[in-house]
């Protein structure tokens, strides 16, 4: 494991003209906002190794190889680690191949788990014994050091058995797609004013109460940020609520904090927000949502595919409400569904 900076000056040296990393982290997000960076494992042709992320000062010699913009990152499910990247680097990859992603394009199980994929391509078995493991730990275990290089000495493998397979069925360019959208920063910093649509129970209450929901929603993310603390240790979706209703009162800091907070940003102070989206199907709605289903299942299963990877429940809803910004109606997906949404109106 790499702990000091000569160290991993030595192992950058040695990965210097790779371009093809396989890349995993572990980190703790317990009683934090943002992610601990604890471990970034790195393996490609020449080399593996795992970085000891809290036991060096510079991480910029690493980052400046990471973002190269002719690096590409092979990940499993990647978002979780490119933020706890993102969260120390202010960077996003330039390119990226998910190997989670690129399985479900050719009908393995949607999420399948890095270890039951490598198991169906190589033939391995991977340990699962340190899912759990608080990895601020130090010293920590070398079988634990061990299971995390595993979760990268075999991506690279698995990465080129994908793409052959994306290849010979054309779905290179899915995947490509798929990556960019991945690196949309939004995803990693998402605006303040849309933080009401993680507040569970919103669209049950009244709504003359959810503006005001909403610019709670947007303070508490904004002091979660600030202190980097977890939003329900700054205020829960329950009491939120009822502050909303009038069912509650903040404490005076509390109304405090939030009166400056709205005076300094006038946009929230005017914020919109649309909760019909998250009623309940009529049974005109029902009925066409069926037909969409069976329309969109018989392509879905043409290109074999898994219907969910082209279109989740919930998107069939909103695109029979009229909202065009749904996953089908754009890129790969539209391409495969134009004529069939045209029949279905």
């Amino acid at each position: 494991m790499i702990q000091t900076q000569a160290q991993l000056y030595d192992f950058l040296k040695t990965i210097q003209g790779e371009t093809e990393l396989a890349i995993d982290t572990e980190f703790k997000r317990v009683s934090t906002y943002y992610p601990v960076l604890c471990l970034v494992q790195i393996s490609t042709k020449s080399a593996t190794d795992c970085i000891d992320v809290l036991a060096l000062d510079d991480l910029e010699p690493l980052f400046n190889k990471l973002y190269q913009d002719d690096c590409v990152w092979i990940v499993h499910s990647a978002r979780q680690d490119i933020e706890a990247m993102h969260c120390l680097s202010g960077r996003l990859p330039t390119q990226l191949f998910d190997t989670q992603i690129a399985a479900s394009l050719l009908n393995y199980p949607i999420q399948i788990s890095y270890q039951a994929l490598t198991e169906n391509l190589q033939n391995v078995y991977l340990e699962k014994a340190y899912t759990r493991l608080d990895w601020t730990t130090r010293p920590l275990p070398k079988e634990a050091i061990e299971y995390a290089l595993d979760d990268v000495r075999y991506l690279i493998k698995n990465y080129h058995q994908l793409k052959a397979q994306l290849f010979s069925e054309n779905k290179l360019d899915w995947i490509v797609e798929e990556a960019q959208n991945l690196l949309n920063i939004d995803l990693y910093l998402p605006p303040i004013n849309q933080a009401w649509q993680r507040v569970k129970g919103l669209s049950r209450i009244k709504k003359n109460a959810h503006v005001l929901a909403a610019q709670l929603a947007a303070w508490r993310e904004h002091r979660a940020r600030s202190n980097n603390k977890p939003r329900k240790w700054i205020l829960a979706d329950d009491p939120l609520i009822a502050y909303a209703l009038g069912k509650e009162k903040l404490s005076d800091k509390a109304q405090k904090s939030f009166n400056d907070f709205l005076a300094k940003h006038i946009s929230i102070q005017n914020i919109e927000i649309s909760i019909d989206k998250n009623k309940p199907p009529t049974k005109t709605e029902k009925t066409q949502k069926i037909v969409l289903h069976k329309l969109i299942q018989e392509k879905a299963n043409q290109y074999n595919l898994a219907i969910e990877v082209i279109a989740s429940s919930k998107s069939l809803l909103k695109y029979i409400r009229g909202d065009r910004s749904v996953m089908f109606c754009q890129g790969w997906r539209y391409h495969l569904l134009q004529e069939e949404l045209e029949n279905a109106k």
